[in-house]
């Protein structure tokens, strides 16, 4: 699992043969990252490896 708030990392490098799952946050805030802890557990409870997935934080 890794967790990165680096929204062009599929961009800058190839993930394509990739095991570890990706959550990349939409937002580098910490207060807004705190406040959508819920959302962000939910994606790393739910992603498979290999997936890439955003969450959106407002």
């Amino acid at each position: 699992m890794f967790v990165t708030t680096d929204k062009n990392l599929s961009k800058q490098q190839n993930l394509s043969s990739r095991k570890m799952a990706i959550v990349v946050l939409s937002s580098t805030s910490w207060p807004r990252i705190q406040a959508a802890v819920e959302s962000i557990n939910q994606a790393i409870e739910t992603i498979l490896p290999g997936s890439l997935r955003e969450v959106r934080i407002p």
